[in-house]
């Protein structure tokens, strides 16, 4: 065989390999001594939820997962049939071809790795947490059976001491696999470190350093802790309990996290999607203006490009619809008319308060409503309060309206109508059903909107209420 002819079969098979290599760009190979059935599921956590990735059979004494794209970074789960039971791993950029055995009937502490240290640390890290849990859940049963104070006190300073050992444990880890994601999870469940505080306002004082802090040890920039079963619930918990529930507070901190997140592509738009969503369905009054921030920042500016056309669209319609309803926003004019004909616009109706009451003579939440409407409007008419009430028929039902304010006995306020839908009522306040009610102060503007009947009272009186302290009203 020549030189030449030797080179060029070379060429060849280092080619081949090369091929190969780039359609395995990962493979984890499995092996569970005691595991009976023939199939292996491979999960993955992504947000709050779990979903799986892929699932193999049994090749001989093991199972192969393998593919042609990589893993997205994160950890993943070997879940076995049928009780799915499961073995947690860790996939990075860089570390997605190994091996792991184990023993199925051990499966907490015997997960050996071959071709990962990453991983091989995760094992020993998991099986420290474990064993420490245990010791631990031993001196807890021990601490309610005490009797006298010192067996209490031995108890808890042995307590404090697992709590140390794992501190210590987790710190070297970070230590000894810097910029990993074992060492971006290990550190994210890091405990914060709160300092005391004194004086009336300490509570006030811990809750705004926590505020400050919480992210400390938590890489938001980091891709592989989205598909953790920890950081959306992080992320929930932030938004929901450590942020004041205003919009305005809850913008602010959703713009911060974001753009915290950015770095991580997946994770942006994992985050902007779901408080989109979450808001877009809050029932919640007021927090549509977060929906329609979240909208008109990021939907109307490019910054969602995994987002077609259509849903676009409709996301920014329904914003641009939204925005000049919300709350302290000044109500839009409309131009109605009386029963007699006489022309009539909201911002001419004087009144300290006034309650815009959008109804239908054929609705049967409507009818119910009625009763509430008036003893809400004899308790607070001589406090500054009117109605404005819309009703929603067109000109060949109009005398629908009249007759239903005869038989329910509510002329004692003002009723119009807009027979031909002139001032475009239904598309400027969004009237896709009936009852809507919005509370108004003199100026017009926006103070509650989209509540029943049965709350105006309660909400009316804490208006006036925060109106002589000088507060805010509510929903603002």
């Amino acid at each position: 065989m020549s030189k030449l002819t030797r080179m060029m079969i070379l060429g060849l098979w280092m080619a081949i390999s090369m091929v190969h290599a780039a359609a395995q760009e990962y493979r984890i190979e499995v092996k569970a001594n005691g595991f009976a059935h023939d199939t292996l599921l491979l999960g993955y956590y992504l947000g709050d939820k779990q979903y799986v990735r892929d699932t193999t059979v049994r090749r001989g004494q093991s199972f192969v997962f393998e593919g042609s794209e990589p893993l997205p970074p994160g950890m993943y789960m070997l879940v076995f049939p049928p009780e799915n039971q499961f073995v947690q791993f860790l996939v990075d950029e860089d570390d997605q071809r190994f091996e792991l055995r184990m023993d199925f009937a051990d499966l907490a502490h015997s997960v050996k790795v071959r071709g990962s240290a990453q991983n091989e640390a995760f094992q020993r890290y998991l099986s420290f947490l474990e064993k420490q849990r245990l010791k631990a859940e031993d001196l807890r049963k021990q601490l309610e059976q005490a009797e006298d104070e010192a067996a209490r006190k031995a108890i808890e300073d042995r307590l404090k001491a697992i709590d140390e050992e794992v501190k210590n444990y987790q710190l070297a880890t970070i230590e000894k696999y810097p910029g990993t994601l074992l060492a971006k999870i290990v550190e994210a469940n890091l405990p914060l470190d709160v300092p005391e505080f004194e004086g009336e306002d300490a509570q006030f004082k811990k809750w705004q350093w926590a505020k400050k802090h919480y992210f400390d040890h938590i890489d938001l920039a980091e891709p592989g802790l989205l598909r953790t079963p920890f950081l959306q619930q992080r992320v929930d918990y932030y938004v929901d309990k450590m942020i004041v529930q205003h919009p305005d507070s809850i913008n602010m901190a959703l713009d911060t996290l974001l753009e915290r997140m950015r770095p991580a592509p997946e994770t942006f738009q994992y985050f902007l999607v779901h408080f989109l969503n979450k808001y877009a369905r809050s029932k919640i009054v007021g927090m549509d203006a977060v929906y329609v921030h979240l909208a008109l920042t990021y939907y109307a500016t490019g910054q969602a490009p995994w987002t077609d056309e259509e849903t676009l669209e409709k996301i920014l319609d329904n914003a641009r619809k939204l925005e000049p309803l919300l709350i302290g926003k000044i109500a839009p004019d409309i131009r109605m008319q009386t029963r007699d004909g006489r022309p009539v616009s909201l911002h001419e109706f004087e009144s300290p308060y006034t309650v815009l009451f959008f109804w239908d003579p054929d609705c049967g939440h409507c009818k119910k409503s009625m009763p509430d409407m008036i003893e809400f409007y004899n308790q607070f008419k001589d406090r500054g309060v009117e109605i404005f009430g819309v009703c929603t028929k067109f000109y060949n039902e109009a005398d629908k309206c009249w007759n239903f304010v005869d038989e329910k006995g509510i002329g004692i306020w003002l009723n119009t109508i807009d027979p031909y839908h002139q001032s475009k009522y239904k598309t400027i306040y969004d009237i896709r059903s009936t009852p809507q009610i919005y509370v108004l102060d003199k100026d017009k503007r926006i103070l509650v909107k989209r509540i029943g009947a049965k709350q105006l009272p309660e909400v009316m009186e804490q208006i006036l209420k925060n109106e002589g302290e000088g507060a805010e009203t509510p929903g603002q």
